[in-house]
């Protein structure tokens, strides 16, 4: 177990062009953390697309499993010693549609978070969720939700529950957003004593522009460290263990 976990957020435009174009461009922007000495990178809600849900009607839009566009994060993931988090729209063996985070180890291994509180157009694409998956990162226990997901207090008090140190959120906010985010960030770690990590889409969806405020909230709710713009910019931070400690 060890007293410090290095993690980058990264703040990401997506590109257009599909899954491709994107997985290049976390490949790079994976290199770039590593050079920060990340252990863990984490992207925001649908990184691997962006979030424009009309563009999952078509059937290359979504991620399946063992699929082969994700090879270069694979190996980006294996060469570092890196896990990394992306987002899509993933089809499970059965055929489920989810709004899924997927956490690519050095190993070759994938976990997959679900989004558990699924909102408007998204209720009529993806099946929802059931809580919180946990990666055990160097005996650090991080719980992985999905923009809304922080909205409701009992997602991460399960996580919580389960063990986390760390609620890493992968999400969408927009401009007018600014003081729910910080409140939804700052109120889930204080009240459950642990770490918030929030990596938001840069640029301009169709919900609007984003406002930006990727970065680290400690276990007493305070931000610790945010993105300057709202463009693409990877927020490294050093989690402490002692921190937890002090308010546990």
């Amino acid at each position: 177990m060890t007293e410090a976990l290095t993690v980058s957020a990264v703040q990401y435009q997506a590109l257009d062009g599909g899954i491709m174009p994107n997985v290049h461009e976390h490949v790079r922007l994976i290199e770039d953390a590593e050079s920060h000495g990340a252990r863990l990178v984490v992207f925001p809600e649908l990184s691997l697309t962006g979030y424009n849900l009309p563009l999952l009607a078509a059937d290359d839009a979504w991620l399946r499993p063992a699929d082969p566009r994700l090879g270069d994060l694979h190996e980006i993931c294996r060469r570092t010693g890196i896990t990394a988090v992306a987002g899509a729209g993933y089809r499970e063996p059965d055929g489920t549609p989810r709004l899924a985070c997927l956490a690519i180890h050095p190993d070759g291994t994938t976990d997959f978070g679900f989004k558990t509180h699924l909102h408007g157009p998204e209720q009529e694409l993806f099946t929802a969720g059931d809580g919180a998956v946990i990666l055990e990162m160097d005996g650090w226990q991080v719980a992985l939700a999905i923009c809304s997901d922080a909205a409701v207090p009992a997602h991460s008090t399960g996580a919580a529950l389960a063990g986390a140190d760390v609620y890493a959120v992968s999400a969408v906010y927009t401009l007018a957003e600014e003081q729910r985010l910080a409140l939804h960030l700052g109120a889930r770690a204080m009240d459950n004593r642990m770490f918030g990590i929030l990596a938001n889409l840069g640029g301009t969806t169709p919900l609007g522009p984003s406002c930006g405020q990727s970065g680290f909230w400690g276990p007493d709710g305070l931000q610790m460290k945010h993105a300057a713009g709202t463009g693409t910019e990877v927020v490294t931070a050093v989690l402490q263990r002692s921190a937890l400690r002090k308010f546990r």
